[in-house]
C-alpha cells in the first residue's frame, strides 16, 4: 500500500488567476500559474513594460531574538551578522556535506530580527535544517566562546538560541518586475512608505511601509534580470493589493506572468533554480557560487564537508548554440566523442533570439570560448561556453 500523494495548495490569489484565464501547473507543491496568454508575450512584457508574479508558493521564515545573528552564522553559508539592518543578501542553507539544501534571502529587519525566504519545496528541508542547527549550534559557539553565563544554550526567544517561525500560511508574496515597476508602484494611492523611499532604496535593500492601513514590506529584489519589487503582505490583503497593482499598471503594459516566463526571464539571467543547478549533489563552487560561502567562519554547518569535496568534481557553465533548437534539461553535453556533461536548463531565449543553456560539465571542458556539442535528441548541436549571465539589463 502505497500512501497517496497530498493535492497540491492553492495561492491565496488563486480565484484571481482564474479569472484572468492561468493555466496551471504543480509547483513545489502548489497550484500556480504557468502562462496566462503566452510566455512570449510575458517574457517581453517583463524586459520592456513590467510584470506581475504570484510567488505566494515560497516559503518564509522569521529568525528573531536570542542570538540571531549569530546563529544565522552557523546555519547559513554567509555572514548576515555583517549585513546592515534594511539590507538583503543571498545564501544558502548547505547539507553537513556541503551540498545545497536549498538557495535563500535573508532580510535584515533589526539588530537579532531576520527574515528568511526559502523555496516551496524546501519548506520543510529549510525548517528541519534550522531545527538542527539548534542543537549543533550550541555545542559549536561553546567550544568558541566557553558556555554562556548561567549555562545551558537556551532555546526560547529569551534565551540565547532564536525564535524561528514559519509564517509562510499567514502571508502572500508577488514580485512586480521591469523597467517600469517602480513608478507603478508610486503611483498606487494605498501604498505609503514609512522608511526609505524607493528613490532611494537600493538594490538587493528592502523598505517598510503600509498597503491601506495594512503592514506591507516592500524588497528591492526579484528573480527576472530585471529591476522590480517583491511585495509582502498578509494574506487576507493579497486580492487587494494584486487589483492595485494591475489597475496601476494597466496604461504602463503591466501584465499578470506565470511560471514559464519566470523560467526564461532567470535562465537569460544566469540564475540557478534549485532542482535544476542546485542539489545536495552539487557544492556552491561546483555551481559558481562560491564567493556566497564565508569559509573564514569559525564553524559553520557544511564546512568540514566542503573540504572533503573533489576538486575534479562538474561545474556549471554557460552555453549559447546557434538555430532554434534548444538544449533541455537532462540532454547530454560532448567534447568531440566524450560525454562531459549534462543540461540543466535550456531554452530559445526570447530576449536574445539564440538558445541559451546552462550545464554541469568536466572542468577540462569549462572554459569559456571552448566548443562542445548537446545531443538535441539524436542530433549534435554545436554550442560555445560563454559566461554567465547570458543578459544583463541596461542600469
Amino acid at each position: 500500500m502505497t500512501d497517496t500523494p497530498a493535492p497540491p495548495r492553492s495561492s491565496p490569489l488563486h480565484d484571481r488567476h482564474e479569472a484572468l484565464g492561468a493555466s496551471f501547473t504543480d509547483f513545489g507543491g502548489w497550484n500556480m500559474p504557468v502562462r496566462y496568454t503566452s510566455d512570449l508575450a510575458e517574457h517581453r512584457a517583463v524586459r520592456e513594460a513590467a510584470g506581475l508574479f504570484d510567488i505566494s508558493h515560497m516559503a518564509e521564515f522569521w529568525v528573531r531574538d536570542g542570538r540571531a545573528a549569530d546563529f544565522l552564522d552557523y546555519v547559513l553559508a554567509g555572514r548576515v551578522s555583517a549585513m546592515r539592518i534594511g539590507k538583503a543578501k543571498y545564501s544558502l542553507v548547505l547539507a553537513e556535506s556541503g551540498g545545497i539544501v536549498d538557495d535563500v534571502i535573508v532580510y535584515r529587519t533589526g539588530e537579532q530580527h531576520y527574515l528568511v525566504i526559502a523555496n516551496a519545496s524546501n519548506r520543510d528541508a529549510v525548517a528541519a535544517a534550522f531545527e538542527r542547527a539548534r542543537s549543533t549550534w550550541s555545542t559549536a559557539q561553546a567550544s568558541v566562546d566557553g558556555p554562556p553565563p548561567g549555562g545551558e544554550y537556551a532555546v526560547s526567544s529569551g534565551g540565547h538560541a532564536p525564535l524561528v517561525e514559519d509564517v509562510t500560511d499567514s502571508v502572500a508574496l508577488v514580485a512586480l518586475q521591469g523597467p517600469r515597476a517602480r513608478g507603478i508602484l508610486e503611483s498606487i494611492a494605498e501604498i505609503t512608505i514609512l522608511s526609505t523611499p524607493l528613490d532611494e532604496l537600493g538594490y538587493y535593500a528592502f523598505t517598510e511601509g503600509t498597503f491601506d492601513g495594512d503592514s506591507l514590506f516592500i524588497a528591492r529584489t526579484g528573480y527576472t534580470g530585471e529591476d522590480g519589487y517583491e511585495l509582502l503582505v498578509s494574506v487576507k490583503r493579497a486580492a487587494d493589493l494584486w487589483d492595485a497593482l494591475l489597475a496601476a499598471g494597466a496604461s504602463e503594459g503591466l501584465v499578470p506572468c506565470g511560471l514559464a516566463a519566470r523560467d526564461t526571464l532567470r535562465l537569460e539571467a544566469g540564475m540557478p533554480l534549485y532542482g535544476h543547478e542546485l542539489s545536495r549533489d552539487v557544492t556552491p563552487a561546483q555551481a559558481g557560487l562560491g564567493r556566497v560561502v564565508s569559509a573564514d567562519k569559525t564553524a559553520f554547518v557544511g564546512k568540514d564537508g566542503l573540504m572533503s569535496r573533489p576538486a575534479d568534481a562538474p561545474v556549471l557553465v554557460g552555453l549559447v548554440s546557434e538555430g532554434r533548437r534548444a538544449g533541455r534539461a537532462g540532454y547530454p553535453v560532448l567534447d568531440g566523442d566524450d560525454v562531459v556533461g549534462e543540461i540543466t536548463s535550456g531554452a530559445l531565449s526570447p530576449t536574445l533570439g539564440y538558445p541559451v543553456a546552462m550545464a554541469y560539465v568536466s572542468p577540462a571542458s569549462a572554459e569559456p570560448g571552448t566548443t562542445l556539442t548537446i545531443d538535441v535528441r539524436g542530433t549534435r548541436i554545436p554550442a560555445t561556453v560563454t559566461p554567465l549571465p547570458f543578459y544583463r539589463r541596461n542600469a
